[in-house]
């Protein structure tokens, strides 16, 4: 059964606040292979004009993945879990992710399609600072993947 359209627009509350350390920032960008110094080196990041280390561009996905977790588990909307995978994921950023910031993420369902039987659901996740600071916006594709003709 298709996922219910009146879901779109639904908006779910904040997370808690995330704070971002250096060493999670350091971290991230060792595992994706990246070595650009701005996300490992104080002095490197004010050289380019940053208060402190600044993120990779993919790190957001972190909280927001998280954040989406609110649409995952919403008894109501009735997502097979089971089911889903990630189709896509794109970010619109207003500024870097620095190192100290204290971020959340409010999440709204922005779109559910049926294709082919699969149901596809297009979540926004709006970060802001703990000052209310827009810092990026997320845009995460799921894809709930139809049953097969035997249920499975």
């Amino acid at each position: 059964m298709p996922l219910d359209q009146s879901f779109v627009g639904r908006t779910y509350p904040p997370t808690a606040p995330y704070e971002v350390g250096r060493e999670k920032i350091r971290e991230f960008a060792v595992a994706i292979g990246d070595a650009n110094p701005a996300y490992t080196d104080p002095e490197a990041a004010k050289a380019l004009g940053h208060p402190d280390v600044i993120a990779p561009p993919t790190f957001p996905f972190v909280i927001t993945y998280q954040a989406a977790a609110q649409v995952v588990n919403d008894p109501e909307l009735g997502l097979d879990f089971t089911r889903v995978v990630h189709g896509d994921q794109k970010f619109a950023y207003t500024r870097p992710v620095r190192a100290g910031d204290r971020l959340s993420v409010g999440v709204t369902i922005d779109s559910i399609k049926s294709l082919a039987g699969n149901d596809v659901l297009s979540v926004r996740g709006e970060v802001h600072d703990a000052t209310g600071e827009h810092v990026v916006t997320s845009i995460m594709t799921l894809v709930a993947r139809a049953a097969d003709e035997a249920g499975e």
